[in-house]
Order: structure tokens, then C-alpha cells, then sequence
């Protein structure tokens, strides 16, 4: 029997306990148990105190001297398991829980215990039973269907998880946490349209709640919003500024936008705040890859791999890292060994492809093109490059099929506010917009099917880059020009439209097909006449030449070469070099050799309409793969293309001449990087021409010049 003092005491003790006044219900519990140590009540307080204070060892004593005097103590078993699971000791916690639900079965609380430490083991099953058993005795409490809802998210049982979180958010509508877990597991399950609802209530709900913003934020840029995606991403930030997940999320948004230099900035502050995430390592290596910075990208790639060996994404990506590099074995390995972890990984077999590809084995490319479709037939850019590689070995038909998926790539999709894709059928007098899309040379390349459109019997109409206007302004089958904008079509009138490399397609063309006009674009003939006089003092050979492309195209690092590489041939007597180089290769004396010849002609080519006057006005062409072999090709000069090892698909293999153009010669690479051979093969063979055209020029050759740069 207990003494009335200890009955005050012991009711003082549990008020202030429930009052939060725990410094003094704990006195008080000591009071008791120095007087009588075996006082259970007292003994069970203090424990759950010591489990409230986080004080797990303590309250582990307390609950089992307390079981030791009434082993049928419930809740003390409960609680003991509570204490135990915090200290790790998960076996022991199952235990004890498993005895209260015996002493008890209709014990809420232990069984909902027992699920979370199943569930924290990964034994999802039997954690599933005991949720839904809890649940049948007490069916309102909205924190076991979340629980529940959780599990099956972990078992990708998304249907059932989504069933879970829309009954909890239902129970309890207050709830930000809810709807934000619904968000997610909806997202996870393709529906982004509802996920995005869901995150957007959440952040209604709790408008300080960083995580739902940067859910929102990754389901809007997943739905194609990176705008929208940033602007969340930063609240998020604004928030928590330590958020670590959100800086990195709000890098692979940035980096989506083309901005690289802001993304790795982001990815950098994660990996300050999180060292050890390995997927912000990654992400910054794939933000360095977009600015081209190769070295750091490898650094970054290997890093992410020594926090997480097993991780598929940073070993594929890895792999793209050692191809920039030219270290083709090395990424071969990189592309096999995320197979090997990920045997359904669909952008680990396209890279590997364009790996073999770009060692020249198309065939074993397309291979892995196919498989990387298999496992994901939405792939665009595994479709895409499938084309590539069909067309390199003239499979025309299959691979322009294949080329249609270039326009589900982000960076070439049609505006959807337009009229609908042309066919092919008869226009009937109604107007076609005929749009560039791609670059000059591919412009100028398929403009040879503007008038097969023409006959179709439409009002065609033709957008192009401002540099091409003038020059194809007055082209057949041509009604009406515009300037390409950055404003989009909305301000063109027209009924159907087509882009241009999507011609080819819809004609059927094939190897044999290719229209054969050699000379389809003619040059201004006043700008003719003009260049032409300007040129009439030289009686030699005039060769005009360029050595780089466009420095954003993805492949110019192959298909460029240095103006250093032209200095040999400039030394060939009887003969004048002209440089058409425009852009950021554009001469300059101090990285080229000091012996070179050349005049310089790129301050006075306004737009490609004097460029085509000026090689109109020329005896050959000598240029990589750029515009100006397109043009030269257009015009019907003679023009010798130089190619890598591995070209562009239209360049096709082996062969030394070209259906697109039949006054063109090809001097390829006979191994990776081989530009030496390249000239070896130009150098003997300018030679040749040169001595074949001799009688051409009246046997009259000026020896006695020197040459400069125009300035």
C-alpha cells in the first residue's frame, strides 16, 4: 500500500510531467524511487521521461526493472521497443513490441511500432501487415495510411502507395506532408499533371515548407517548365538556404536553360553543403561537359563514382567524358560496366553506340541504337542517332524515318501554336512554310527540294537565317522570304508547314534519288561582276579555303582544323589563296604560321550571297565540313571536302565523291585525328590541278607577288 505522501507526490510528479515541466517531474520520480525503489509507477514515468529526453539507455534501465516487477506490463514493453529502435538494436525492439501485441493484440501503437521498425529493416511485407492491422483498429488515423503509403512506395507499388496518401490526406486535409508525399509518388508514376496539383496544395497549405517547393520545382521541370521549375527551386533556397538538393535540382534547370556557367555554380554550393551527394558530383560533370570543360567533367564523374561505385548514370557519363577525350577504350569499359549494373539502361547502350560510331563501326552502333529503343521507345535522341548511323551506310529510307524524332528533342521541337505538318499531298494553291531549322549548310543543302515543293501547287514560303536571305531570295520554287527571328512563326500566315530536312523524307529519297541540279543557287550576277574585277590583276589559280565550322556544333572539335594546316599548301607557286573564314576562326597571325599566304576576305562578305559571288569568282574550293562546301557544291564549283575519320552522315563512307554534289571530291582521314594525311592527299593533288589548268590561265603565272592580309 502506498502512503498518502506518496500518492500526492506521485500525482504532483505526473501534472507536472504532462505540463512539459519535465526538470521537475523527474525530480520528483527520483523522490519516489529513493524511498521505494520498486515503485512501478514511478519506475515506468521516469523511463518514458528518460524516452522523451532522448536519454535511450536510461529509460531502457527504468522500463526493464519495471517489467521485471510486472512482466504483463503492456506498454512498458512498447515503450521499451521505442527506446531500443532509437538505440539500433531493431531485433530486440521487434521482440518487445511482439510481446505487448501478445499481451495486448488490440494495441495500436505497437502494432504501428512494429511496422515502422520493420519497415526501417526493409522488410516490407510483413511491415504491410502490421500497418494494415493497426489500421483496422483505428481505420481514422491518417498517419498510418501515410506509413502504409511510404512502404509501398519503397516496394514501387505505386498504385497502392497513391491509394494510401489520398486517404491520409483525406483524413487529415491539413496536412502539408501528405499531399507532398502524394505529389511525389504520383510524379514517380508518370502523372505530373496531378503530382504538380498535389505540391501546389501542399505549399498552400504551409507555404514554408522548402521540401514541397522543391518537389514542385522537380515536377515542372520534369514536365517540360524549367522556368517555372527555377523560379520554385529558388523559394525552396529562400527557405533553407542549406538545401542541398534544391541548389543541385535548381543546376540541372539552369543547365536545361543552356546556361552551364550558373549551373555548375549551383552544383558547386550543393557539393559545399552535401560533399558526400554523389549525383550533385554528377550533375556538375554534366554541366562542365556542356561548357566543353572535358577534364573537370572526368574529375567530377569519378568523384560521384567513389561515393557511389554502383552508380550506373555516373559510369555512362563517365563514358561520354572519355570520348571527348578521344580515349574511345576507356569509354567503352565506362558504357559496359553501367550495363552491367543497369541492364535496362537505355542511355548507357545509345552512348555506347555512338562510342562505335565514332570509331567508325556504324554497324555494331546500330546494334546498340536498337537495343538503348527496345528498353525505351520514346528515346528520341537514341532514334536520332540511329539515323545518323543508317544514313552513314546509305539505308536511306530507314534512316530518314528514323530522323523524324530529331523534332522530339526540346532544342528542335515546332512551335504547337502552327498549323499541321505537311505530308506531301497537293497543296492545292494553299501557302507552305518551309523552315530552317539546323544550320547554314544544311540549309543551303536541302533548298535543292524547294522546288518540288513549288510543284506541288503552293504559295511557298521559305524562312531562313538572316545570312541566307539575299543569297536565296530570287531561288526556284521560292514565293515569298523571311528572316528566321527569335520571335517565333506567330507573325507568318501560311496553312500547312514542313521543315526542311524533313523533305528529303517526304520525297523518298534514296542514295540514287538525290536531285542532280549542279548548280541549283546562282549567285547575284552584279555581285559576280563586282568580285570579279576585284580579282582581274590575278592571273593565278585562285583557291579560296576554310578550316573551321560553327564552334557550337557538337562535332567541330573533329571536323576543324587549324589554318596551321593550310600553310604548306600556300606555299605552291602559281596559285593564290583566299580566305572565306568567318567567325571566330577567322584569321589570326599570331596563332598561325608565319610563312602562310593568304588574303584574307572576311571583312568584306556581308552575308553568304557574297560569299557565293566571291567563290563563283574562284578555280576550287578547299574546305572542312562547313558551309562553305554546301555552297561551293550549290553553285557548281569545284569544291574538295575534308573529312574526319568518322563524318557526318550525308558524307556517307569510303566513297570520294558525293551524290549531293557532283563537283565535289572528298579527302578523307584514313585514321582518328589524321589531318598530316589529310594534307599529304591535298598537297599532291592541288599540285596536279594546278599543273592540268596551267593552259587555263594563258601559261601566264605571276610569280613575283606577295601576299598579306587585307586589313
Amino acid at each position: 500500500m502506498l502512503n498518502v505522501e506518496t500518492k500526492e507526490l506521485i500525482q504532483e510528479a505526473y501534472e507536472l510531467h504532462l505540463a512539459g515541466k519535465l526538470t521537475g517531474a523527474e525530480q520528483l520520480y527520483k523522490e519516489i524511487l529513493q524511498a521505494q525503489p520498486e515503485h512501478i509507477d514511478a519506475l515506468f514515468s521516469l523511463g518514458t521521461l528518460n524516452l522523451q529526453q532522448g536519454r535511450y539507455d536510461t529509460a531502457c534501465i527504468c522500463f526493464i526493472k519495471t517489467l521485471k516487477l510486472m512482466p504483463d506490463h503492456a506498454t512498458a514493453h512498447c515503450n521499451l521497443g521505442t527506446a531500443l529502435q532509437r538505440l539500433g538494436k531493431y531485433e530486440e525492439a521487434i521482440t518487445s513490441y511482439r510481446k505487448a501485441i501478445s499481451l495486448k493484440p488490440d494495441y495500436t501503437d505497437a502494432h504501428f511500432n512494429l511496422a515502422n521498425t520493420l519497415k526501417d529493416q526493409s522488410k516490407f511485407d510483413e511491415a504491410i501487415i502490421c500497418y494494415k492491422k493497426a489500421i483496422e483498429l483505428n481505420p481514422n488515423n491518417a498517419d498510418l495510411y501515410g506509413n502504409l503509403g511510404n512502404t509501398f512506395k519503397e516496394q514501387c507499388k505505386l498504385d497502392e502507395a497513391i491509394e494510401c496518401y489520398r486517404t491520409a490526406s483525406e483524413l487529415d486535409p491539413d496536412s502539408a506532408g501528405f499531399q507532398c508525399n502524394l505529389g511525389a509518388a504520383l510524379q514517380k508514376h508518370g502523372a505530373l499533371k496531378e503530382a504538380i496539383l498535389s505540391y501546389t496544395k501542399a505549399v498552400k497549405i504551409d507555404p514554408g515548407y522548402a521540401m514541397a517547393f522543391c518537389n514542385l520545382g522537380s515536377a515542372l521541370q520534369e514536365s517540360g517548365n524549367p522556368e517555372e521549375a527555377i523560379k520554385n527551386y529558388e523559394r525552396a533556397i529562400s527557405l533553407k538556404p542549406d538545401y542541398a538538393e534544391a541548389h543541385n535540382n535548381l543546376g540541372v534547370s539552369l543547365l536545361e536553360k543552356a546556361e552551364p556557367e550558373e549551373a555548375i555554380k549551383c552544383h558547386k554550393r550543393a557539393i559545399e553543403l552535401n560533399p558526400d551527394c554523389a549525383e550533385a558530383h554528377n550533375n556538375l560533370g554534366t554541366a562542365f561537359m556542356e561548357h566543353g570543360k572535358f577534364g573537370n567533367a572526368f574529375t567530377s564523374y569519378k568523384r560521384a563514382l567513389l561515393l557511389k561505385p554502383k552508380y550506373a548514370e555516373a559510369h555512362t557519363n563517365l563514358g561520354t567524358a572519355l570520348m571527348a577525350q578521344s580515349k574511345f577504350d576507356d569509354a567503352i569499359t565506362s558504357h559496359q560496366k553501367a550495363i552491367e549494373l543497369k541492364p535496362d539502361h537505355a542511355e548507357a547502350y545509345n552512348n555506347l553506340g555512338t562510342v562505335l560510331n565514332g570509331l567508325g563501326r556504324p554497324e555494331e552502333a546500330i546494334v546498340n541504337y536498337k537495343q538503348a529503343i527496345e528498353l525505351k521507345p520514346d528515346l528520341a535522341q537514341a532514334h536520332l542517332n540511329l539515323a545518323f548511323a543508317l544514313l552513314l551506310t546509305r539505308n536511306f529510307r530507314n534512316g530518314l524515318q528514323e530522323y523524324e524524332w530529331r523534332l522530339r528533342l526540346k532544342k528542335c521541337k515546332p512551335e504547337t501554336n502552327q498549323k499541321a505538318m505537311w505530308d506531301g499531298s497537293s497543296l492545292n494553291g494553299k501557302s507552305i512554310l518551309v523552315y530552317s531549322e539546323q544550320g547554314i549548310g544544311d540549309s543551303i543543302q536541302f533548298a535543292r527540294y524547294i522546288p518540288m515543293v513549288k510543284e506541288q501547287g503552293g504559295h511557298v514560303i521559305v524562312e531562313c537565317q538572316q545570312s541566307l536571305c539575299r543569297l536565296l531570295r530570287n531561288g526556284d520554287g521560292i514565293d515569298e522570304i523571311i528572316e528566321m527571328t527569335s520571335h517565333g512563326k506567330s507573325h507568318i500566315q501560311f496553312d500547312t508547314q514542313i521543315p526542311l530536312l524533313s523533305l528529303p523524307g517526304i520525297f523518298d529519297v534514296s542514295v540514287d534519288t538525290i536531285p542532280q541540279n549542279p548548280s541549283y543557287i546562282k549567285p547575284d550576277p552584279v555581285l559576280v561582276s563586282q568580285w570579279r574585277s576585284k580579282f582581274n590583276h590575278d592571273n593565278n589559280l585562285k583557291v579560296g579555303i576554310a578550316w573551321a565550322g560553327n564552334p557550337k556544333h557538337i562535332n567541330d572539335r573533329n571536323r576543324s582544323c587549324s589554318l596551321n594546316n593550310f600553310a604548306h599548301l600556300t606555299s605552291i607557286k602559281g596559285i593564290t589563296f583566299y580566305s572565306l573564314q568567318k567567325g571566330p576562326a577567322s584569321i589570326d597571325f599570331n596563332n598561325c604560321h608565319k610563312g602562310i599566304n593568304l588574303i584574307d576576305l572576311d571583312s568584306e562578305l556581308e552575308d553568304f550571297a557574297d560569299t557565293a559571288a566571291v567563290i563563283d569568282n574562284m578555280d576550287l574550293i578547299i574546305s572542312v565540313d562547313t558551309s562553305v562546301v554546301h555552297l561551293a557544291g550549290a553553285i557548281g564549283k569545284p569544291v574538295w571536302t575534308l573529312l574526319p575519320f568518322v563524318p557526318d552522315w550525308r558524307w556517307m563512307l569510303e566513297r570520294s565523291d558525293s551524290p549531293w554534289y557532283p563537283s565535289m571530291r572528298l579527302f578523307r582521314q584514313r585514321q582518328l585525328h589524321d589531318w598530316e594525311g589529310v594534307f599529304e592527299q591535298i598537297t599532291e593533288s592541288l599540285t596536279k590541278f594546278r599543273e592540268n589548268n596551267i593552259n587555263l590561265k594563258d601559261n601566264k603565272l605571276n610569280t613575283n607577288y606577295t601576299l598579306t592580309r587585307n586589313q
